[in-house]
């Protein structure tokens, strides 16, 4: 079978009452897989449960994971008669092929990937563009990712905006041009934060004009009440002096990520006693979140809650 994280989170909950014993393996794609699911899954079942990698682009298929060959980290190995590599991609838009295990740009080049988008239909067929994201033959995933000498892929992110909650594409923009309908809002960005349930959901930053009196939950209740698809209202609305940006003007969301990231962890982790410190920063293009801990007892208590989120994460014992 395949499916999204989101479905085996709710599978890994429910009792097996049937006879599964044909079900030989699941596979799971179309966003981050928690290691708890995983393992919640397989211990609730006894069913391997192994990632793949694919886009519509490409015929939706283009790496999987293999039972007897292993590969922890990664989302498999490429399928025959595909290609993938990582690129570092120019000022001018050039590609530079990275070497194995350095981490870029994915593109994807075989029988499988499309000719482009259909965008208009000419005399007698339909009219096909790239709309940029195809380059000799490669087609640009908009994923970071590392490939290695035997086709293992390790993705480290997503170099697109795209906000993925439970399987389900979410464009930034929806929430955003909901919140900047708002009077008093001058500035939004939407992005995903990590999710135990569906791998991420959209929050929202924003700013608002220097006199506006106007709360968080506000926002919220306005923007919730103007997306148009439910799934897509924000889960917060953070409001912020200033919204970051690129050293030529342009907006870096990369950031807010980390923020949201450090927001939902730190709450996840606010019951214990004591408290964990909760450090977010991004490394090698990816959020990875660093918790601070005073034993290895504390240690032992931090790692199931943190095993529930899609998140790269370290623990740091400071007695």
């Amino acid at each position: 079978m395949s499916a999204v994280p989101t479905v085996y989170a709710v599978l890994a909950r429910q009792p097996v009452d049937a006879d599964i014993s044909s079900l030989q393996i699941a596979m799971v794609g179309a966003s981050p897989l928690p290691a708890a699911v995983r393992s919640g899954f397989q211990a609730r079942t006894g069913v391997p449960l192994l990632e793949g990698y694919g886009l519509t682009e490409a015929t939706c298929a283009s790496a999987r994971s293999f039972p007897a060959a292993p590969r922890p980290g990664s989302v498999g190995q490429r399928l025959p008669y595909q290609r993938m590599k990582a690129v570092r991609v120019a000022a001018d838009g050039s590609w530079e092929d990275l070497p194995a295990d350095q981490t870029g740009l994915l593109a994807i080049s075989g029988p499988t990937v499309f000719p482009g988008y259909v965008v208009g239909r000419g005399e007698h067929t339909h009219v096909l563009d790239g709309l940029g994201k195809l380059a000799d033959g490669w087609l640009d995933t908009g994923d970071l990712a590392a490939v290695d000498e035997d086709g293992f892929v390790r993705l480290a992110g997503r170099a697109k905006d795209l906000i993925i909650r439970g399987g389900h594409n979410i464009d930034p923009a929806i929430v955003e041009d909901a919140l900047l309908a708002h009077p008093h809002v001058t500035a939004a960005a939407a992005v995903g934060r990590p999710d135990v349930h569906a791998g991420e959901v959209p929050v929202a930053y924003v700013t608002v004009a220097s006199a506006a009196a106007v709360t968080e939950h506000e926002l919220r209740e306005w923007a919730a009440e103007r997306v148009a698809e439910p799934a897509a209202a924000p889960k917060e609305v953070v409001v912020l002096d200033s919204l970051p940006v690129t050293a030529v003007g342009k907006p870096y969301k990369l950031p807010l990520r980390v923020d949201a990231a450090r927001r939902e962890l730190s709450r996840a982790l606010d019951g214990l006693k004591p408290v964990p410190g909760v450090h977010t920063a991004v490394e090698d293009g990816s959020v990875v979140a660093t918790v601070d801990v005073c034993s290895p007892a504390d240690e032992a208590a931090v790692t199931p809650i943190l095993d529930r989120y899609a998140v790269a994460w370290k623990i740091v014992v400071k007695p």
